[in-house]
């Protein structure tokens, strides 16, 4: 066994680590200039009390806790492997909760939970490439989630002036303190509930194209080059 996953099935190692990511998260965030674009969409639902589903790409995941407003609540749908733990320690010291599983493990209870927490009045965060890929493309449980819930899916993106893009599937994103950050919303996207199974496709694939624009928008506005989708040939 490794040493790092030594370490993250260590509960106190593992609860060090999450105290020295979300420190670092907030270094970035706090000596860093941030603008939001289109803050106005999310402000519109938390005035309100009225939840929705984030949506944001797997790669863009270290700075997206401070996207959000700490008096809504929200849970982050976080794989249930060692790494996902060490995610949802982390997400944890920003107020945020979380919800265990994946399409592989756990998939039936994440999603009744996801329901659950949506018509409770709760957000849920889902990263609809993750927990493997492919990098970019949208899965179809985040429009099953949004037809049976009745909840929109809001596209968001991070993106800063220094950054490190990492060899890994999702190409994640290392952002760099003393930086230029921006965060970008996009508009809701509505699934209806007697959507039929082209309908529920074509939601698919809006719900990727809204996520790639306002990815893209967001790396143009910090001067940043753009981030490839994984191809339809490389699936």
């Amino acid at each position: 066994m490794s040493l790092v996953k030594r370490l993250l099935g260590n509960g106190l190692a593992r609860r060090c680590i999450c105290v020295v990511v979300a420190s670092y998260i907030w270094l970035v965030r706090r000596s860093g200039r941030w603008t939001v674009h289109g803050g106005e969409i999310p402000r519109r639902f938390w005035s309100a009390g009225k939840p929705f589903i984030l949506c944001f790409w797997h790669g863009r995941l270290l700075m997206m806790p401070y996207c959000w407003s700490p008096a809504a609540p929200m849970n982050m749908l976080i794989s249930s492997h060692r790494d996902g733990q060490l995610i949802a320690g982390t997400i944890r010291h920003f107020g945020l909760g979380s919800i265990s599983g994946s399409r592989r493990r756990g998939g039936a209870a994440a999603f009744r939970a996801i329901l659950r927490a949506l018509r409770n009045g709760e957000s849920v965060g889902i990263t609809p490439d993750g927990p493997r890929g492919p990098r970019m493309r949208a899965g179809q449980g985040v429009v099953e989630a949004a037809r049976l819930s009745g909840v929109p899916v809001i596209p968001s993106a991070v993106a800063t002036t220094c950054r490190k893009v990492l060899g890994s599937w999702d190409r994640f994103i290392v952002d760099f303190p003393f930086c230029r950050g921006v965060f970008v919303w996009g508009e809701p996207i509505e699934v209806p509930r007697n959507a039929g199974a082209d309908e529920r496709d074509h939601a698919r694939r809006r719900i990727e194209e809204a996520l790639n624009q306002v990815t893209e928008q967001a790396d143009a506005l910090v001067g940043q080059p753009g981030i490839a989708a994984l191809s339809a040939d490389d699936h």
